[in-house]
């Protein structure tokens, strides 16, 4: 870990990005709520915020941090589902791993609750893929 006991705390934000690249039967399914799994947005929000929480115990080197608020949102696409991701924090370091974390972590839940619906004949996933996950914005208040 990196020593941060001098650092002072600040508030701290950072915005994630990413898409999940779908089928059309999915992207239908979504769109008119009728995926068997449930409520693909709902349980993807909720898969965000845990990640979010839960960063230090899958990033070795990351600190704990107390967040203090996660916002998720959602698009749909012509063909995909993007989901931004802000995580803010008081803290003596950046929280951008949380975001990419908790977007990872959504897009893949998306995955999961509509896999059923993108696999081909033979069980694969060939139109199906997670891209453009980033960070747009790291902000340290002063």
């Amino acid at each position: 870990m990196i020593d941060i006991s001098q650092k002072r705390v600040q508030r701290r934000r950072a915005k994630a990005t990413g898409k999940i690249i779908l089928t059309n039967e999915s992207l239908l399914r979504i769109r008119e709520q009728r995926v068997e799994k449930g409520d693909v947005f709902q349980v993807a929000r909720v898969a965000a915020v845990m990640a979010v929480k839960r960063t230090p115990e899958i990033i070795p080197y990351c600190h704990p941090i107390p967040i203090e608020d996660v916002k998720v949102n959602f698009r749909l696409g012509e063909n995909f589902v993007r989901v931004d991701l802000e995580v803010k924090a008081s803290a003596k370091t950046g929280v951008e791993m949380e975001a990419l974390t908790g977007l990872t972590a959504g897009l893949l839940a998306i995955w999961d609750m509509v896999k059923k619906y993108e696999k081909d004949e033979a069980g694969q996933y060939p139109r199906t893929f997670i891209t453009d996950v980033r960070v747009v914005e790291k902000v340290k208040e002063e």
